[in-house]
């Protein structure tokens, strides 16, 4: 049956559900903090994100209504549609940030690249479904590797290099389910080498060698490229144990992080909540990811599985870079915090996996 039926509403992931509200109320209440003007005045980033919040929910309820079985059989035509969105990008995009990334149509901006890891996650799991036990030799990783490329290759060309690292790594999500020879896996890690290498000599910009230098000598240009990194450690210090309260953190209300609402809204969160209130957070997005896992462990089907595997993938990936670029513990490569980073692209990307994660999840009892 196409239509949701009421033994799946029975069944319906009210856990997952209540993490993923908790975070993104949470998120918001984040957003106000680090964008909101004199006299606590909404501000427009704010109001934008609602906006989205709103057309997110809608799709994540929307994509209940369809059994995710059905997506095995169109995983092809929702990849080809995301390639060429990706082609359309760099065909039509302007150059924002030194980045052709985002599709703009009067107020309407979208970030096509986002929406690209869940049809590259919905492709990988139908190729998984179907072949992924039989694997066992590096010829078997051809077809896999040439799906995730063609979507990383279009992201580089683009020039953003933080998504495009994040569409790999929720690639890299399903290496678990290989059983290839260490031999094998040396190989693996020799062309991964040998691709960091090209990126470095022929693709990366100079601001963005700049940030990867800095990650490994912060104090190399405090004034310029690693202000940004220095200032977000400061917050985080500042915070201590408790925090400093919602609205009273100096780093943040004073404005000395440029991006706080977005790459570094965490470094908002740590200094007015402290340590106590970062490990809440993260062990709600922690408990998120783990049920997520379950789903994929208790699904009906091998397809619903691997769908399941890779949306916990690109929840995971982009919260613990950023976590870790927030700390100073990876470069600062613009990846957002899922429902707390101010973003209309990641944002419904985010809530899009959700409802997918409750489709797998809701329809575990039927046959």
């Amino acid at each position: 049956m196409p239509l949701i039926d009421r033994r799946s509403l029975q069944h319906f992931d009210w856990v997952l559900t209540g993490l993923v509200a908790i975070l993104v109320v949470a998120g918001l209440a984040n957003l106000y903090s680090a964008t909101s003007g004199p006299e606590g005045v909404v501000s427009g980033e704010l109001r934008r994100q609602l906006m989205v919040l709103g057309v997110g929910t809608f799709a994540m309820l929307a994509v209940l209504v369809i059994d995710y079985r059905h997506l095995e059989r169109l995983a092809p035509l929702v990849y080809v549609g995301a390639v060429g969105l990706l082609v359309l990008t760099l065909a039509i995009a302007p150059v924002i940030r030194g980045a052709q990334a985002w599709i703009s149509y009067g107020p309407f901006r979208l970030q096509p690249s986002e929406l690209a890891k869940i049809a590259l996650v919905v492709a990988l799991a139908r190729f998984f479904h179907r072949h992924g036990a039989g694997m066992r030799s590096m010829r078997d990783l051809a077809v896999p590797a040439l799906i995730a490329a063609v979507p990383v290759g279009l992201i580089v060309l683009q020039r953003d290099m933080g998504v495009a690292l994040l569409t790999l790594l929720v690639a890299t999500s399903y290496l678990p389910f290989v059983r290839i020879s260490a031999r094998a896996w040396g190989f693996v890690a020799a062309a991964g080498v040998a691709s960091a290498a090209g990126l470095w000599l022929f693709v990366l910009k100079e601001y963005q060698r700049s940030r990867i230098l800095d990650f490994i000598d912060p104090g190399r240009d405090p004034l310029s490229s690693g202000y940004q990194a220095i200032q977000s450690r400061i917050a985080v210090g500042s915070g201590g144990f408790f925090g400093k309260g919602w609205l009273d953190g100096t780093q943040s209300q004073l404005r000395f992080l440029p991006t706080q609402h977005t790459d570094f809204a965490f470094s908002v969160f740590a200094e007015e909540w402290g340590l106590f209130g970062c490990t809440l957070i993260l062990a709600l997005y922690l408990s998120m990811l783990l049920w997520g896992l379950w789903i994929a462990r208790n699904s009906r089907d091998r397809f619903g599985a691997m769908l399941a595997v890779g949306l916990v993938g690109t929840l995971f990936w982009p919260a613990a870079i950023n976590v870790a670029m927030v700390l100073g513990l990876a470069p600062v490569i613009g990846v957002p915090l899922p429902f707390f980073s101010y973003g209309g692209s990641a944002l419904l990307a985010a809530l899009l996996s959700v409802g997918l994660l409750l489709n797998v999840s809701m329809r575990r009892y039927m046959f």
